[in-house]
């Protein structure tokens, strides 16, 4: 697609420091801590949310709205941040998006109420969406194409470690109480970090933009965000409030937001070329039924690991620490499957792979809802392991070579903007399964529950949950069907190294390649989130 109008006029995108040129390697560490910050607060809340509950006075749909207004925030936020560092520079950009995020922890961890700490939430997803987008975009246009094989390495491995070290970290601050401070260092810990990251990236990180920036499509975004909040902010409340008349209309009124969303779209494509959303990609058979696939696996997420937490924590009246201990092998899980999945297994069972990771998951979670039933409350961690490495291993199946898999029919032209969409819409998928959690998980728990109530409730309400998750799974089994049958391998910068090893991939027809071009990555630790 190509702009009828004049685009703006940049600056050209800076070419790969030479091999040389040491600063590369400092601005990489830079960019990768600030995802692996990204990443591993999604689990530190996840594994506090009881104590945020219990010392901050806060109410289940404030508690829903604690993750899933992150979740919404840095959703509706992917494109445009990877646009606005397209046309105003990467590095501006994550400098802006890293200081943001730093102060929107700062206010989370000084919160004084819950109302608060949800607004502060909402506002670092918002700054999450700004300094994502432009890791990568910084690696592409910092490395020659030579070093990127080895640079995406060392991402997976961040991403590793981020699984593991994130709900243990949350588990050790919250439990060590430091200086009285209760949940609050989980965000207060990316102070120094922000901070650091800030300076030394100002010094470090070599400025870069794309030669022809899209320009942003903002009715795309309001359209997008006033939609998934008519949609969302019902479902959180709807319990709370006795399912008013008013909800309905606003989730039914949803729908007609996003037909207004496609309508818009679709005549904005064709005036400039630059539309939020690229309707033409959803004419690729894989492509639809594989953004389908992310949607519908991102409500699975959004369900499982938010009453997973509730049901350790307060069903069975764990510590956080044990809790987040609890977790481990399936993170362990995770990463070696993922591993596999796409160094040894795709390349040679191509689509099977993923249908056995959704059957596999399925069936680590009917495991699951079995040993929860058999041991009840008195259930330990040994017991937990095999359903949570049964999950594990099916979930890093699918994470790992699914998004090659969506990309697989798209033109190539297309590749970078499609990727982007596909983290998009899974991470509105998982902010949807976090407002279900109101439906499938607090509809079945009584109003006012006596002591001896709660370790009964909350485990029949885990139970009946999973049973969504497991039926979930079991459609995307089915849904997988409509994936080719072996991906085609989409390399970031093949055709830049094919061109001289430039650090920016543009498009067949001369369309720029901006930073929603290039795959936004969340890594499993953000899906285990």
């Amino acid at each position: 697609m190509t702009s009828t109008e004049t685009p703006p006029t940049t600056p050209p995108t800076s070419t790969p420091p030479n091999a040389g040129d040491r600063r590369r390697w400092f601005a990489l560490a830079i960019v990768m801590t600030a995802a692996f910050m990204d990443l591993v607060d999604v689990t530190i809340v996840n594994i506090a949310i009881p104590s945020i509950r219990q010392e901050a006075g806060a109410s289940w749909s404030q508690i829903q709205w604690i993750t899933a207004g992150y979740a919404l925030a840095f959703a509706a936020g992917l494109v445009t941040g990877g646009r606005l560092g397209d046309i105003h520079g990467r590095k501006r950009l994550f400098l802006v998006g890293i200081g943001g995020f730093t102060l929107a922890s700062a206010l989370c961890g000084f919160a004084a109420n819950p109302e608060m700490l949800v607004a502060s939430r909402i506002l670092q997803g918002a700054m999450a969406a700004l300094m994502v987008p432009q890791v990568l975009s910084i690696v592409h246009a910092t490395f020659p194409a030579h070093e990127r094989g080895k640079v995406f390495g060392l991402f997976g491995a961040v991403v590793g470690l981020g699984a593991v070290s994130g709900p243990l970290l949350g588990a050790l601050l919250t439990e060590w109480n430091l200086f009285g401070l209760g949940w609050r260092p989980i965000f207060l810990i990316n102070l120094p970090v922000g901070i650091a990251g800030l300076i030394l990236g100002s010094r470090f990180i070599t400025e870069s933009r794309a030669p022809k920036a899209l320009k942003l499509d903002l009715v795309g975004v309001a359209l997008v965000t006033l939609g998934l909040l008519m949609l969302l902010y019902p479902l959180t409340r709807g319990r709370e409030l006795g399912w008013p008349l008013w909800g309905y209309v606003s989730m039914a009124g949803a729908l007609v937001v996003f037909g207004a969303l496609v309508a818009y779209e679709r005549r904005k494509g064709a005036r400039d070329g630059s539309p939020l959303i690229e309707l033409s990609l959803f004419r690729v058979k894989s492509f639809a039924a594989g953004i389908a696939v992310q949607l519908v696996f991102g409500v699975a997420l959004g369900i499982f690991f938010l009453v997973w937490t509730l049901y350790m924590q307060e069903g069975l009246g764990w510590t956080p620490l044990h809790a987040g201990l609890t977790g481990v092998p399936f993170s362990l899980a995770v990463s070696t499957a993922a591993g596999l999945s796409v160094q040894k297994l795709v390349p040679r069972f191509g689509r099977k792979v993923l249908q056995a990771g959704a059957l596999t998951l399925a069936l680590g979670v009917l495991l699951y809802i079995w040993e929860s039933a058999r041991y009840g409350l008195g259930i330990t961690s040994w017991q937990m392991a095999p359903p949570l490495v049964v999950m594990g291993v099916g979930m890093g199946l699918i994470v790992a070579p699914l998004t090659d898999a969506v990309l697989s029919g798209v033109p190539r032209e297309h590749a970078g903007s499609a990727s982007g969409l596909i983290n998009t819409v899974q991470q509105m998928g998982n902010a949807l399964g976090l407002g279900l959690v109101a439906v499938v998980f607090f509809g079945r728990i009584g109003e006012r529950l006596t002591p001896a109530q709660v370790g009964p409730e909350f485990a029949d309400a885990f139970r009946y949950a999973l049973g969504w998750v497991a039926a979930v799974m079991g459609a995307i089994f089915l849904l997988m069907f409509a994936l080719p049958r072996r991906s085609a391998q989409h390399v970031e910068g093949a055709d830049a190294a094919a061109d001289g090893g430039e650090g920016v991939q543009a498009g067949a027809a001369g369309e720029p390649a901006d930073a929603t071009r290039l795959p936004v990555q969340k890594s499993a630790s953000e899906l285990v989130g």
